[in-house]
């Protein structure tokens, strides 16, 4: 039930609708870069109309403005140059096309097993997240919007993205050191599930972070949003290790030691996709983490975030050719369910 929901929630043309509809949205403000000695307050809350009010003079110039005679610094509007962007639409749209082949091919016409379960979650990730950038750059054309919008609304798809390629990790070390357990123990609808309660997680993660944020306009709460937002860097903290150990032990068991394991297309496709995301991926992590932690201003890191985005993009894009790589190695004249199907194969 839950694959079929997901397929239905990943479908382009329902992806690219939902997202317009979050821009417009949020269109009318963005969230103002407030220092912790901004919000020392005697209520330490806004209101939504105060908010809105702060947001919308704030986003227009570079002179900061005041309320209730405390300055509060804006995010200056990024021009980011035009190679930059034309490699995030260039990228994002292959990048949109190649996992949207790999939903396609995996949620309609293959067979699904432990594995496939999590890569087509880990594709409907990663075309959530390069949906949230193209129409990002799309409305930054129109409207001129601070592209920092782009943090809060692809959360959801980055946090659910860690947390799938670390439960792949995890799932293939079981197979590997307990592989008596997995075959006669293991639940039946364990990746299913799994997948599930990670997107509900980063679903509700994100949530609290824009309701705290004032990003929904309801209220704002500085406290309450460094609460939220040290949760999340703790949740993404323990994912990338709990990554980093899963991986470095599977590639230790594959080629050092006694009891080698032969190295199959799909540990290959995995260890390739962990290497991808921590070179790509990860970069713009950090870079959120110490945007909203540090006393850093947007706008003298603009370009530098812009060359982040891309990283990021190109590791949601690299994922599918990373599958048909593998897939067609040594192998030629095969149609892409074939190629995809050899490069999650647990053979060598």
């Amino acid at each position: 039930m839950f694959i079929n929901t997901a397929l239905h929630l990943t479908n382009p043309g329902c992806l690219c609708f939902l997202l317009v509809i979050f821009c417009k949205t949020f269109i009318k403000g963005t969230i103002p870069g407030i220092s912790s000695e901004d919000i020392e307050q005697d209520r330490g809350e806004y209101t939504s109309e105060e908010f809105v009010s702060v947001t919308m003079q704030t986003t227009n110039g570079s002179v900061p403005t005041t309320v209730n005679g405390t300055y509060t610094s804006s995010f200056l509007h990024c021009d980011k140059t035009l190679i930059l962007n034309l490699l995030i639409v260039i990228i994002a749209l292959v990048g949109m096309g190649g996992n949207g082949v790999v939903i396609s091919l995996l949620g309609c016409c293959m067979r699904r097993n432990a594995i496939s379960v999590y890569i087509l979650n880990l594709a409907a990730s990663d075309f959530l997240l390069l949906c949230c950038q193209f129409i990002n750059y799309l409305f930054s054309l129109c409207y001129k919007i601070t592209y920092h919008i782009i943090f809060s609304i692809a959360l959801i798809p980055y946090i659910a993205g860690l947390s799938i390629l670390s439960a792949i990790s995890v799932e293939r070390c079981l197979c590997v050191f307990r592989p008596i357990w997995y075959r006669c123990h293991r639940p039946k609808h364990m990746s299913a599930a799994m997948c599930a309660l990670l997107w509900t997680v980063s679903l509700l993660f994100s949530i609290l972070e824009w309701y705290y944020s004032g990003f929904l306009y309801v209220s704002y709460s500085f406290v309450h949003w460094r609460t939220i937002d040290f949760i999340i860097a703790a949740w993404l903290i323990s994912l990338l290790l709990i990554l980093l150990v899963s991986s470095l032990s599977l590639m230790i068991r594959i080629l050092c030691g006694s009891r080698r394991m032969p190295l199959t297309k799909l540990y290959v496709t995995i260890l390739l996709t962990v290497l991808v995301f921590l070179i790509c991926g990860l970069p713009f992590g950090i870079y959120w983490f110490l945007l909203s932690w540090l006393p850093v201003h947007f706008y003298y890191f603009c370009h530098f975030s812009s060359v982040l985005i891309v990283l990021s993009c190109i590791n949601s894009c690299a994922n599918p050719i990373i599958y048909f790589l593998i897939g067609s190695f040594k192998e030629q004249h095969n149609s892409i369910k074939l190629v995809l199907q050899r490069a999650l194969q647990d053979s060598p």
